[in-house]
């Protein structure tokens, strides 16, 4: 590898650190001879939901840029390194990096070079050149331009496995404020299109076997999170909108990191809001797998996310008058929305149930977090103690949590 090409790879591939929205693909690409595989992988250093670690190549195109939007590294007023790759190189490191086992697939996204179909055109060239000449069939993962013509999309979806267009922004007035070269409508169109695209793909491959695949592993966004005032609740209505109405596969939230000393924004030095990002991972999920509804989590009146506890024991401490619950007996919905038993152990305990009468023993082989579980449950006449307040409750699971940071001298977030 060239001198030029290393330097290029070092400046473009720091600059995409900044983009988060990346996830297992889920794709179902099969290979029929050809070069790679992306049945089941995913993105760089990222897990998927059997606990594999899998790898991709994250570049920008380019971070050169005719916006100024004050939150991204990459805008053209910052004072930074600028580069681009050609399309080629982009395809070259790709097959020299999977050839070398070092990556699973591409992740590829790109500042603007002068108009947002001229960049797209540059982005589905990869991807095609990939999948036609190279006949790569490893993961692809684009990033779309907001403003670029629905015909470039619609070629995008037939060579990527999953597309993302990031709201960047939670409200139309923040993106005014901190991207006033946007506007929102510009995600939004693209979204919904990519949507009713997904779906007419989907109804043709029930009557035709031989119809392309078109985003088969969907849709994401991302939005960056503590560079203005919006609200978790606002945040997560948000996300739910994208996920009820636009199909969306995941919602990347991104804690912002100070770059500039724009007053706009939260001055350098000021905490990256890692907690907050992770809380709202852990809302997001409770969401899409626990069918809880925002305004279980968060409302209009208690709009934050506790960054003390995770939000499903923040929720039971909030309705404490629907617990205990008798393991024995309430059914698998009640049995996943107590704190400290997660989807898996849920699932073995009701399965488990079929057969004996549950004892502690039993559950503490099911790895549930009992130091949280116990204040919930009540298991064949012994339950928690009525005498402690949610308060009470609280500082206990917190006491517990604390010991066991102390004991391992290393964080540990509480976990469902």
């Amino acid at each position: 590898m060239s001198d030029r090409i290393l330097e290029k790879l070092s400046i473009l591939a720091d600059a995409a650190k900044y983009d988060v929205s990346c996830s297992s693909s889920g794709s179902k690409r099969t290979n029929e001879g050809g070069l790679g595989n992306a049945e089941g992988m995913g993105i760089c250093h990222a897990y998927t939901e059997d606990g594999r670690c899998v790898s991709l190549l994250k570049i920008l195109l380019t971070n050169q840029c005719v916006f100024d939007c004050a939150y991204c590294v990459s805008r053209k007023s910052n004072d930074v390194r600028r580069a681009a790759f050609t399309v080629r190189e982009v395809v070259d490191l790709t097959i020299n990096f999977y050839r070398r086992n070092y990556i699973e697939g591409l992740f590829l996204s790109s500042g603007i070079f002068s108009s947002p179909d001229i960049t797209m055109e540059r982005l589905v060239r990869i991807a095609r050149t990939l999948r036609r000449e190279e006949n790569f069939h490893g993961y692809i993962h684009l990033k779309t331009i907001p403003g670029a013509s629905d015909e470039l999309l619609r070629e995008a979806g037939l060579y990527a496995d999953r597309l993302s267009v990031n709201i960047e922004m939670p409200t139309k007035e923040s993106l005014a404020l901190l991207a006033p070269d946007k506007k929102q409508e510009d995600v939004l169109r693209p979204m919904a299109f990519l949507n009713e695209s997904i779906q007419a793909s989907r109804d043709e491959a029930r009557s035709l076997k031989t119809a392309p695949l078109f985003v088969p592993a969907g849709q994401s966004t991302q939005m960056v999170i503590g560079a203005t005032p919006e609200n978790d609740w606002q945040i997560l209505k948000l996300s739910d909108g994208f996920y009820r109405k636009l199909n969306l596969k995941r919602v990347y939230y991104s804690g912002y990191v100070p770059i500039s000393n724009d007053n706009r924004l939260p001055a350098i030095g000021t905490p990256v809001p890692m907690v907050r990002e992770n809380r709202l991972y852990q809302a997001d999920w409770l969401m899409r797998r626990y069918n809880f509804t925002v305004d279980e989590l968060v409302t209009p009146a208690d709009p934050f996310l506790d960054m003390q506890i995770d939000p499903k024991l923040q929720w039971a401490l909030r309705n404490m008058h629907l617990f205990p619950v008798d393991i024995n007996t309430a059914d698998l919905e009640t049995i996943q929305r107590i704190p400290g038993i997660g989807l898996q152990s849920a699932r073995r305990i009701w399965e488990a149930r079929k057969f004996r009468k549950l004892t502690w023993e039993h559950l503490k082989s099911f790895r549930i977090a009992a130091n949280r579980a116990r204040h919930f449950i009540t298991l064949q006449g012994d339950g928690p103690r009525k005498d402690l307040t949610p308060l009470q409750i609280r500082s206990h699971i917190l006491a517990g949590a604390h010991s066991k940071y102390t004991a391992n001298h290393s964080p540990q977030l509480p976990l469902f």
